[in-house]
């Protein structure tokens, strides 16, 4: 190789080296430059047992239904609170709803079939929990009770089944652990984004993050319609006397 070559290539090695070197010297690689210090999350305390997080308000814990309401043009609640801490359903009384209304949150909420349960299919400890009272997550016992899979229990009534059954045996407390995400609309009332939800029950994943196709229909397709963004929760009276405790929600 004669001289000429190698020096070419010698210029063209030093010519790389210098350009990395450059470049390393520009980049700032310090890594303060992608720390963020603000804002600062606000202290939560998490619960423990049946305690709620410091920062929920709390809609049922064993006293008394003041945060709710019938659904018969306002008034008392109508359903029986029991000496165990929980409330149940007086069959043909109504609905309840919350006083207050939500819109994103994070609801906890237990319930439990009556012990004896008269019927199956739906009539099998049926009830409902109802986001913005249009969004319905069936509450039935299906221990061993079958029925349609997108109406048993933990299903986004008739849209969509759960990924498992995840019931306990009929006559114990079930734990339903909501993330909802409320639909937007534009100001012509076209829908902008609908509506999201995530559900655990028992502890266990049965809904992931799943896109509402519009409120809850008992017959026909589900069909989105402009509302508020803040709406009351809502617990359906099926008939059946199924009880409920531990009510508490986290508004997002």
């Amino acid at each position: 190789m004669d001289k000429y070559n190698i020096i070419k290539k010698l210029s063209s090695a030093l010519a790389i080296i210098f350009i990395m070197a450059t470049l390393t010297f520009c980049q700032d690689w310090r890594p303060v430059l992608t720390e963020k210090w603000e804002p600062v999350p606000p202290k939560v305390t998490p619960g423990e047992g049946t305690l709620p997080p410091s920062d929920a308000i709390i809609l049922f814990h064993g006293n008394d239904l003041s945060s709710w309401e019938s659904t018969r043009g306002g008034g008392p609640a109508p359903w029986k609170i029991e000496d165990d801490g929980s409330f149940t359903i007086i069959p043909g009384s109504g609905d309840i709803q919350t006083k207050q209304s939500f819109g994103d949150v994070q609801l906890h909420i237990e319930w439990r079939a009556p012990f004896e349960v008269v019927g199956d299919g739906q009539d099998h400890g049926n009830s409902g929990v109802y986001l913005q009272k249009k969004y319905e997550i069936q509450v039935l016992d299906c221990y061993t009770n079958k029925t349609y899979v997108n109406g048993q229990t933990a299903s986004i009534y008739k849209q969509y089944a759960p990924l498992v059954n995840a019931c306990k045996p009929t006559g114990e407390w079930q734990s339903y652990d909501i993330i909802f995400m409320a639909p937007r609309f534009n100001e012509d009332g076209s829908l902008f984004a609908p509506a999201t939800l995530t559900l655990l029950h028992n502890g266990v994943l049965v809904q992931n993050h799943v896109t509402l196709q519009g409120p809850t229909e008992y017959i026909g397709l589900p069909e989105y319609k402009a509302h508020d963004l803040k709406q009351p929760l809502m617990l359906q009276n099926h008939a059946n006397p199924v009880s409920f405790r531990n009510i508490w929600v986290r508004e997002l």
